[in-house]
């Protein structure tokens, strides 16, 4: 994946770099100078996709972090196990409509079985991530949805085992959308026997009732309440 940052929409590149396994684009980002104003767009594939980020100028100290901290979710006696290196791109999507929230359950093929998180998935060769997002929701929801814009990107770093078992090292490279159901329907997951054990609609004041992975919870906080006013705005 490759990262490019613009000073305006649609100006000239002030960076550029490949993210490498592990990297945190908003660590490299502030390392090199600057410091992320909000997410612009995605172009291509997966295999050769391009994320391109509004920035500026933080004149600020620079002091090189060194790489993103890595959790392990192994036990005491796997820690000599040595890991097979997987950076993996997928897409997920903040989804609303008049009935609230999309979300959905983790299965015991997971690290977190009977947590909740935000529909969405690896990204298929040749697919761009919008349609990933489409795909996903009904795979794992049965909702039809429309792409609102891009919203946000995580990079998230650890050590433990792949839903098939095997011991990776894993960095997760998430691309967040913003979508919306027009039609929405009681939700169904059609991929079963996955990582999706559940998933249904919330309402907006029950948000908070909901067990939340971290990274879901990170994205609720920050950008939930305006991709709900959004819905609401545009009279949904």
């Amino acid at each position: 994946m490759q990262i490019v940052g613009v000073e305006i929409p649609g100006g000239a590149p002030v960076l550029s770099f490949a993210l490498g396994h592990g990297e945190d684009p908003y660590q490299v980002v502030w390392e090199q100078g600057y410091r992320v104003t909000r997410p612009l767009s995605v172009t291509g594939t997966v295999e050769d996709l391009s994320v391109t980020l509004l920035v500026a100028e933080h004149h600020r100290p620079i002091v090189p972090r060194g790489p993103q901290k890595i959790r392990s979710t192994l036990r005491p006696d796997e820690s000599g196990c040595e890991p097979v290196v997987r950076q993996r791109l997928a897409a997920y999507a903040l989804v609303v409509s008049r009935r609230g929230l999309l979300a959905t359950e983790f299965s015991s093929r997971t690290a977190v079985p009977g947590m909740w998180g935000l529909p969405g998935g690896g990204i298929d060769p040749g697919e761009n991530p919008a349609a990933t997002v489409q795909r996903e929701v009904y795979e794992e929801t049965g909702q039809t949805i429309e792409i609102l814009r891009f919203l946000d990107m995580q990079s998230d770093h650890w050590i433990g085992h792949s839903p098939t078992g095997v011991v990776e090292d894993f960095h997760a490279v998430r691309l967040i959308y913003a979508a919306r159901c027009d039609a929405p329907i009681d939700a169904v997951v059609h991929d079963v026997g996955g990582t999706t054990a559940s998933s249904r609609w919330v309402p907006p004041a029950s948000l908070r009732e909901v067990s939340w992975i971290n990274g879901s919870r990170a994205l609720l906080a920050k950008h939930g309440q305006s991709v709900l006013r959004t819905l609401h705005h545009q009279g949904a």
